[in-house]
């Protein structure tokens, strides 16, 4: 295999997009709980990079066999033969290693959310996904600890803030994921996936909970002006943002269309790091 492929298989197999777009969010709560330390930004960057990529490929690791069965994952680098188990689990273990040794390198509690996401990630929700559709809510919980992990790498010590910024992606997590859940329906079905919230699958049920859940983001998301911690032109931008975000949602509520689902899913991945990057502009 030639070089470039090699590397483009790494990038699809640790879902390297992705992974990236998990960093930003730990970058802006670093950055909102007052951080500034180059180096410390340096490993908390690339330990989150390692540590997601890590989650990333063990997930491939754990459902190879069902990646076969869906068209979105079954050219992924282990059904189609270009990496071996034995390297995925050795690409993983290094990343692993290598990402909690860097996140340990700034505090020993960046590294203990590094592994609770990790381990609550590919142990939990991943055998659950076949199980249950609360898995989506069990995924939640290492879905947002990225911007919770930012801020304690920069503070050292749980509290108010880093909550809060759990929390707002935390229902994020809800309406983002189970729009691509409606997008991805059949190909999910396929595998034996069932992740939308009614066991009606793409209905009037599921439309209703995706509703709830964005309607629950305005208020979540003008927390951080609420206790004072931005100002007036987070709070415009977050209503704004919120505002348009439920629209979305109500549309799906209203057609129960999958393209419908599709505008909201790619909504909900401009959405959160607007807010997240907003707060960090605007604050107090």
């Amino acid at each position: 295999m030639s070089v470039s492929r090699k590397i483009k298989t790494y990038i699809v197999f640790t879902k390297f997009r992705l992974a990236s777009l998990v960093i930003l969010s730990a970058l802006s709560g670093y950055l909102f709980a007052g951080g500034t330390d180059g180096l410390q930004i340096f490993y908390l960057l690339l330990g989150g990079l390692l540590v997601t990529a890590a989650s990333n490929g063990a997930n491939q690791i754990w459902e190879r066999d069902l990646d076969k069965l869906m068209k979105r994952t079954e050219r992924r680098p282990i059904p189609q033969g270009d990496m071996s188990v034995r390297e995925a689990y050795f690409v993983v273990t290094i990343s692993l290693i290598i990402g909690l040794s860097l996140l340990l390198s700034i505090n020993f509690f960046s590294a203990l959310l590094g592994l609770i996401a990790f381990a609550s990630y590919v142990f939990v929700y991943t055998p659950m996904k076949r199980i249950t559709p609360w898995a989506v809510l069990v995924g939640a919980f290492p879905g947002a600890i990225p911007p919770m992990l930012g801020a304690i790498a920069a503070t050292n010590k749980f509290g108010l803030m880093p909550g809060v910024l759990f929390f707002v992606q935390f229902v994020w997590q809800f309406p983002h994921f189970w729009a691509i859940a409606w997008v991805l329906y059949d190909d999910y079905k396929a595998a034996g996936f069932y992740l939308l919230p009614s066991s009606k699958g793409k209905s009037k049920e599921s439309a209703y909970q995706i509703l709830v859940y964005s309607l629950a983001l305005v208020p979540f998301s003008l927390l951080p002006w609420i206790l004072d911690w931005t100002g007036n032109i987070a709070m415009v931008i977050a209503t704004i943002c919120s505002g348009i975000f439920f629209i979305y949602a109500f549309r799906l509520y209203h057609s129960c269309e999958t393209s419908d689902a599709r505008k909201l899913m790619f909504a909900s991945f401009v959405y959160l790091p607007i807010i997240q990057f907003v707060y960090v502009f605007d604050k107090i």
